[in-house]
């Protein structure tokens, strides 16, 4: 039985090729994919493309942007496979943690991947990162899908999409996995970590569309001011925030610090504790200057990245789950995103 996948172009890097005239870079149609790269007729694959309009840089990535695109998989599920996402690498790790949550019993690879230099550019490493992430949306084990989650592939390396952030704006080894192994390792050969890939539950894919976006972030550092932390936590509206706090997830000791935060908490809102570090975990209690953090109620978020942290307090607000719900489920794992 022949696969088919559908490549999504969503704008970004990679699908920038040259005017043979002009010399000027221009988005390049994908729905023409064979067109481009002859080399995928190689593949005993069906490959269509579809490109997002308008087209976006990564920076400009919002809700309405997963949103559509998350529908688009949707509306196709049934037709293909897998599905390959092209997109600027400034917010993939966003748009790959949002995405995991919100394609419940996802059953089928969705890889996220993108470059660093235009695939109209000779040194590109838009063509093996397309031709990568290709094969391995395809790869399948007795007729079931191999990498059944969502997925950044990127210079010879696929990293789970809610665990990774991006860490290099020049290096082709761009995206960083610090808490969780790669998926797979390319080189002569795939190698797939079979044993820390989510397995397939073969339920019917349900889509969250529903997303909350008051929450804010908030990143500490030595001389933060009471006037910054205040204006903070008293943006109205405000239902989370992800405190960006130290090491194990240490934060200052200042009675005003803290009389700050337990004010928040008791008008509801959601403090997230997420480490800093690109490594590690939040261990609230570890030090005394997490000891107060844990009285006041800040949930911690363990070894969670800020982009899959941001991503899942968006997607739970959105459920309308009660706060002590929320609060819950921010501490367990629901795709991979966090080990506690």
């Amino acid at each position: 039985m022949s696969i088919s996948l559908l490549v999504i172009y969503t704008g970004g890097t990679i699908g920038m090729v040259k005017d043979r005239e002009t010399g000027a870079l221009h988005p390049f149609n994908f729905e023409n994919i064979y067109k481009m790269m002859p080399v995928l007729e190689n593949f005993d694959y069906t490959i269509d493309g579809i490109t997002l309009t308008p087209l976006i840089d990564s920076s400009n990535v919002s809700p309405a942007f997963w949103i559509k695109l998350a529908e688009v998989i949707e509306a196709n599920y049934g037709n293909y496979d897998g599905f390959v996402v092209l997109h600027g690498t400034d917010t993939m790790a966003y748009s790959a943690s949002m995405l995991s949550f919100m394609l419940e019993n996802l059953n089928k690879p969705v890889i996220f991947t993108g470059s660093q230099l235009p695939m109209g550019v000779v040194r590109t490493d838009g063509r093996d990162n397309f031709i990568n992430a290709i094969e391995i949306a395809a790869a399948r084990v007795d007729d079931t899908p191999l990498v059944p989650e969502v997925a950044i592939y990127f210079e010879n390396k696929l990293l789970r999409g809610n665990r990774t952030n991006k860490f290099n704006a020049e290096n082709f080894n761009a995206f960083l996995s610090g808490n969780f192994p790669p998926l797979a390792e390319v080189g002569v050969y795939i190698k797939y970590n079979e044993s820390v890939i989510l397995k397939p539950n073969f339920r019917n894919l349900k889509v969250h569309t529903s997303l909350d976006t008051n929450i804010a972030i908030l990143k500490l550092f030595p001389g933060i001011s009471e006037t910054v932390v205040n204006a903070v936590l008293n943006i109205e509206g405000l239902k989370g925030v992800i405190l960006e706090t130290y090491g194990a997830g240490n934060a200052p000791t200042d009675e005003w610090f803290i009389e700050a935060l337990s004010d928040a908490i008791n008008h509801g809102i959601i403090i997230y504790n997420v480490t800093q570090c690109k490594g590690g975990s939040v261990d609230m209690g570890k030090y005394e200057t997490s000891v107060a953090l844990e009285k006041i109620g800040l949930v911690g978020g363990y070894d969670i990245t800020t982009e899959s942290a941001a991503a899942k307090m968006m997607f739970l607000l959105g459920q309308g789950f009660p706060i002590d719900e929320v609060k819950q489920l921010l501490q367990t794992s629901l795709r991979g995103e966090l080990n506690t």
